[in-house]
């Protein structure tokens, strides 16, 4: 009889290993298809080849990639979305801190007094790099909201 109640205390423990979070290999090879698979179907939508997409993500598997890329392929073709246009490149604006204020040169005044100034862009504060809205700090006065 102890013999089979220490393998039936046994067998409940080791069943138990999944709900630990305990990785086994196959779950990390999964894991990594997934991601791979995810990776590809991102650069696909936002119209990356494959080239940069493999040279961005060196860890990620090729095949993954590919595979990610050609569901996503089917998928907008089938449902008519269009890609999302490239990202643009980054400018100084954009490299800024988000306290630090950008500050843009004013034209030059010309030697000829006939010639009108250029109409200059009404400044806009450049993005942060941050999906974090800011947030305006508390009233100086102390009271809460």
């Amino acid at each position: 009889m102890p013999a089979w109640w220490a393998l039936l205390t046994a067998t409940a423990l080791l069943a138990g290993c999944d709900m630990l979070g305990i990785d086994t290999p196959a779950k990390q090879a999964e894991r990594r298809e997934a991601d791979g698979k995810a990776i590809g179907a991102g650069c696909r939508h936002t119209q990356r080849s494959l080239e940069d997409c493999y040279a961005a993500n060196p860890k990620a598997s090729k095949a993954a990639i590919f595979a990610g890329w050609r569901e996503m392929d089917e998928y907008m073709r089938e449902n008519d979305i269009p890609a999302l246009p490239p990202a643009s490149p980054p400018s100084k604006a954009a490299d800024a801190a988000p306290d630090e204020e950008v500050v843009t040169p004013a034209p030059k005044a010309s030697a000829d007094p006939n010639t009108k100034p250029a109409a200059t862009a009404a400044p806009t504060t450049p993005p942060t790099g941050s999906i974090v809205p800011r947030i305006a700090p508390p009233a100086a006065n102390g009271a809460s909201r």
